[in-house]
């Protein structure tokens, strides 16, 4: 796994690819590995102020984009579990009525549990407002999967939270004068 990462940062470098790096990190940041993008975004932009906002935009698109992935994951795993109880549930059917064999019953779809229709009226894919949260946000967007919210409203959510999250990082991290992070550099050098 090391060589992997090591594989990737060389191959995502930013001064040799450029917005295409922005979008890989983003997007694998998005997914469950623990990886921020927000350093390289602000890196990028910082060599290369006058592409602020297409590096916002595609860090954005990225970083939406590996929210999808996450919902398509908690879908799938839904999907999966769901598969696994009915065949479970007609195992145990069969046993039961063994001499009904001729004619076994077509398993139905299962309903959602009653107190998920209750959190998706409620709060629904607004909710993924908030996927830009750290430790928060990845799991989030599985569990909209698993929770079968709405796809397209849930990736329009999940790109308003991320867009904002990167615009108001980034301005914030320009706003701080550059001898703010020569001073935390320096303190980093002298404890190691």
């Amino acid at each position: 796994m090391e060589g992997f990462i090591d594989w990737l940062f060389e191959t995502v470098a930013l001064p040799k690819v450029g917005l295409p790096a922005i979008f890989v990190v983003s997007l694998v940041s998005a997914t469950l590995l623990p990886l921020g993008s927000e350093p390289a975004v602000f890196a990028y932009i910082k060599l290369n102020p006058h592409l602020f906002w297409p590096a916002i935009v595609v860090a954005t698109l990225g970083n939406t984009a590996g929210g999808a992935i996450d919902w398509w994951l908690g879908y799938a795993a839904k999907l999966a579990v769901v598969r696994l109880r009915q065949r479970r549930q007609q195992r145990a059917h069969e046993e039961e009525h063994a001499e009904h064999r001729r004619h076994p019953r077509q398993p139905r779809k299962p309903s959602l549990d009653a107190r998920y229709f209750r959190w998706m009226r409620r709060l629904g894919p607004p909710t993924l407002l908030v996927s830009w949260l750290p430790g928060v946000g990845d799991p989030l967007c599985t569990l909209a999967g698993w929770l079968r919210l709405s796809f397209w409203p849930s990736l329009v959510y999940m790109a308003i939270g991320k867009f904002l999250r990167y615009l108001a990082m980034t301005i914030a991290l320009l706003w701080i004068p550059d001898s703010f992070w020569h001073g935390i550099a320096a303190s980093l050098k002298s404890l190691f």
